[in-house]
């Protein structure tokens, strides 16, 4: 049976602190004017040794996943799918495109700077769908080796930090090139890596770009399935042992967020609720942006390797260019 004190209570001083890094965030940001997700991810990195007592890091690592993943579920709620397909098919079918190549080019720079059996599948998939959690997902069908283990805590630790220096500087990129709100939003939901970063930068620029930069990510992101299920089928044909063949990781907040789309779609969500779940969710967010910057160590980056950080950057720098060249060009 589910013992609710057994299993929040390890985590209360944890999203306490977080909770109190994004309280200082909006105070910030109300009277001084910066931008409430930027100031939130800057507190935390500052409060990063806090994450590592044993006091706090269940509840930063819950502030960070969980609370992250209800943020963005409930954003559904103040989303329809005309704001998608506002879009237009041609766009959309460009992002799907562009994701694929980013793929497709991590497993070529592999092959071609030697590293080890599938980092560039793994650097690919993390670049173009979702990082960490694209990482892991793909990692879950690749047949179980050293190198594999050591290639997804490269990934990972690799994808993180470019994640977060892409939330800080591709807004200042985006208003360098000269795009409006809207193509901001889909430059920040088209080539930033992890959906909190994403939602980090999209909501520093402003609201609007914030629910577009969710709706493109999202967009990415639900190409995870079909995309682990074609490489679940192809390591089967090649007779390797996979864990994942059996099941596809669909995340439940995705889920969640279409859902509330499609009620609010229909007009089942009313103006004064679909305000409040706003509201809700965007502190959900502050507090689960700042546990991330609290997580979040840079210094780690050392570690990874000069090889597959070039594999990385080399992924992001192409994934930025045509990610900034469709904004321009369509909207």
């Amino acid at each position: 049976m589910f013992n609710p004190i057994g299993f929040f209570a390890p985590k209360i001083r944890g999203v306490m602190l977080a909770a109190m890094m994004g309280l200082s965030a909006a105070f910030l940001s109300e009277h001084y004017g910066a931008p409430v997700m930027l100031m939130a991810l800057l507190l935390g990195m500052s409060f990063n040794f806090m994450s590592e007592s044993e006091a706090t890091v269940k509840g930063v690592e819950f502030s960070a996943t969980t609370i992250l993943r209800v943020g963005v579920a409930l954003l559904g709620a103040r989303i329809t799918f005309g704001s998608l397909t506002d879009f237009g098919v041609p766009i959309l079918v460009a992002t799907a495109t562009l994701v694929v190549a980013v793929i497709l080019l991590g497993v070529v720079l592999g092959r071609l700077m030697k590293l080890p059996a599938n980092m560039g599948l793994l650097g690919g998939c993390a670049v173009a769908i979702c990082g960490a959690s694209a990482t892991a997902a793909v990692a879950a069908i690749l047949p179980k080796s050293q190198d594999a283990d050591r290639s997804v805590v490269f990934t990972i630790v690799g994808i993180t930090a470019m994640s977060t220096t892409a939330m800080i500087f591709y807004p200042m990129l985006a208003n360098w090139l000269g795009m409006d709100e809207r193509a901001i939003g889909y430059f920040l939901g088209a080539t930033i890596h992890d959906v909190a970063q994403v939602v980090g930068a999209g909501y520093g620029v402003s609201e609007y770009a914030g629910d577009t930069a969710t709706v493109i990510k999202l967009f990415r992101v639900a190409m995870l399935a079909p995309i682990v299920f074609f490489l679940a089928l192809f390591f089967a044909r090649h007779q390797y042992e996979s864990r994942a063949t059996r099941t596809f990781p669909i995340p439940g907040f995705l889920v969640v967020f279409i859902l509330l789309m499609l009620a609010n779609t229909m007009g089942l969500i009313t103006q004064d609720l679909s305000e409040m779940v706003a509201s809700l969710s965007r502190w959900c967010l502050i507090v689960a942006i700042a546990a991330i910057g609290m997580r979040t160590q840079l210094n780690k980056l050392r570690k990874v390797g000069m090889a597959a950080i070039l594999l990385l950057v080399i992924e992001t720098i192409f994934m930025a260019v045509c990610g900034s060249a469709l904004a321009l060009m369509f909207l």
